[in-house]
């Protein structure tokens, strides 16, 4: 009968599972590591937060310096290595693409969820508990939101402008944001389409055009398109009325074939009929063009000096090299069809707009298309005293046309100044004390958690954050003071509705949902494998090698 030997194991072997170099932390470590990098980036992020927010100046590798207090620009320009907190990158992202606006309040928000969860760890709170009550937490939070969240139409212009000076009023183009809101609000009405019974608003149909010099108030709306380019010929007409534009995805040039061609010319007749040739075939694609009516033609591809010649004669104003971007906004503008093939070009191709002028904008000049028959992609041309100046305003701009585009297309607003903030946490307190075990713990973290949004408002204006978070929960104890929030000139809590202080919805929503969605998967890391990382392998390699 055969004895099966017993299994031995082997002793003081060790096993290799990970290569060497590699750095791994796990358990309530990488736990808090995690937590720790987070609650970082929202505590720099916590100070910009708010109309008396302080702005951030931020350096790159080659010296050039951005002066912001977005949220969404701060991040993506501190180039943040900790791999948790490039998911709060991540999401500022994802919130900027989604509403717009409320990158801050998502990043701080996030921050926030983290910093009450590490306060029920300490006490042996487990991790699934909490991302369980927060899940629950979230889901009451949305409920309120949509039950206290008013209509808002299409129509309603003057709602619309408030909803765009509140984005404005934490930016650096404060001082304009009458102006501007009127801007924001106006372009976005003329591009949005209905579509159903819903509104539709794309934003790429706004270009926005930044030229510094000026002052921001001589910033303006312009009804088409303007082009960052000068008409290519001195004798072409500068101004052209009722003009009948050529859109074309064509060189106006003879091009060279795909195969190399070796010409054989003996004698200086040839080169003089080879060059006559070419100027009969560009002369007779200007006359195909000349024939259909058209005064403008503007195309995506070149244009030679002889057929610049010929057009100039035709007295046809021609701009060449423009972005396929703007090619496209022109034809949904003027209604022109873009073409690939002169031959194809035909009279009904043509674009109408009531002016097209080359003027001189600072020292560059630049072609004006105005008066389009179907103005749904129009121009901002942005100025400013100098060039960080207009790009903050162009990030400030963007903000205010989101939350205008995401109130006309969900047709529901909230008041801001923490009005939402103290009814969400009142509405949580009251749910948490009716839930089983400690899953009312974390419903509560989260009710802490977003009470810490008007904290935050508070401090920043210099106000004492405790005692007007006493004030706004005493406020809240009545149903009617729904929209009750921080004025932040005085500290005190006013009626925000009233003050004209509003939100679209989607910020609010989306801004509570993402930070949730990221605190949680944070929440659910217990171990961290982290790489070598390669510049340290070239190293090691390169000192190996020359030992």
């Amino acid at each position: 009968m055969a004895v099966q030997q017993p299994m031995t194991e082997p002793v003081g072997i060790p096993v290799i599972i990970l290569k060497e170099g590699t750095q791994r932390s796990y358990g309530r470590e990488a736990l808090r590591a995690n937590i720790m990098a987070v609650r970082a980036i929202a505590q720099i992020l916590k100070t910009t937060y708010g109309p008396k927010g302080m702005d951030k100046m931020l350096v790159d590798s080659l010296g050039d310096i951005t002066i912001t207090n977005n949220g969404a620009t701060i991040l993506d320009k501190m180039d943040v290595a900790h791999p948790a907190a490039k998911m709060l990158v991540q999401i500022s992202k994802g919130q900027e693409d989604e509403a717009g606006d409320g990158t801050k309040t998502t990043v701080i928000f996030a921050g926030e969820l983290l910093k009450e969860a590490e306060k029920l760890l300490d006490i042996n709170i487990h991790p699934t508990i909490i991302v369980e009550g927060y899940k629950e937490a979230l889901r009451k939070a949305s409920e309120v939101i949509e039950s206290i969240a008013e209509p808002v139409s299409y129509d309603d212009v003057e709602k619309l402008k408030l909803i765009a000076k509140t984005s404005l009023n934490s930016k650096a183009v404060a001082e304009a944001r009458d102006y501007f809101a009127d801007l924001a609000v106006e372009a976005v009405r003329t591009i949005a389409e209905k579509r159903g019974d819903k509104w539709y608003v794309d934003l790429n149909n706004i270009q926005i055009v930044k030229k510094h010099g000026g002052s921001l108030r001589d910033t303006r709306l312009v009804r088409g398109i303007v082009l960052d380019k000068e008409v290519v010929h001195p004798d072409m007409p500068r101004r052209v009325e009722n003009a009948k534009i050529a859109l074309l995805d064509t060189p106006l040039e003879i091009e060279k074939p795909e195969i190399d061609l070796e010409i054989s010319i003996t004698s200086p007749e040839q080169i003089k009929a080879l060059y006559e040739k070419q100027e009969r075939i560009l002369q007779e694609k200007i006359e195909k063009i000349a024939a259909t009516g058209a005064n403008v033609v503007i195309t995506q591809k070149g244009i030679d000096d002889v057929a610049q010649h010929f057009l100039a004669k035709k007295g046809i104003l021609a701009v060449r090299r423009v972005k396929r971007s703007d090619i496209e906004k022109i034809a949904r503008a003027t209604g022109a069809r873009i073409v690939t093939d002169i031959d194809d070009l035909r009279p009904e191709d043509l674009g109408y707009a009531e002016l097209v002028e080359e003027r001189k904008v600072g020292e560059d000049k630049m072609v004006f298309i105005e008066g389009a028959k179907n103005p749904k992609s129009v121009t901002i041309l942005l100025r400013g005293g100098f060039e960080r100046l207009v790009d903050e305003a162009e990030r400030a701009l963007h903000d205010a046309l989101s939350v205008v585009a995401d109130a006309i297309m969900d047709g529901k607003i909230v008041a801001g100044g923490g009005a939402v903030e103290a009814e969400i946490a009142k509405v949580l307190y009251e749910y948490s004390s009716k839930l089983p075990g400690k899953t009312q713990l974390a419903v509560e973290a989260f009710a802490r958690a977003v009470e810490a949004l008007p904290q935050a408002l508070a401090h920043n204006a210099g106000h004492d954050p405790i005692e007007v978070l006493v004030k706004l929960r005493s406020a809240h104890e009545r149903p009617e003071n729904k929209w009750y929030g921080v004025d932040l000139d005085t500290g005190d809590i006013v009626d925000m509705w009233s003050r004209g202080v509003l939100e679209p919805m989607r910020v609010k929503l989306n801004a509570l949902k993402a930070a949730t969605e990221v605190a949680s998967l944070i929440l659910r890391i217990d171990d961290v494998i982290a790489a070598r990382k390669e510049e340290e392998e070239k190293e090691e390699k390169k000192g190996g090698e020359e030992e």
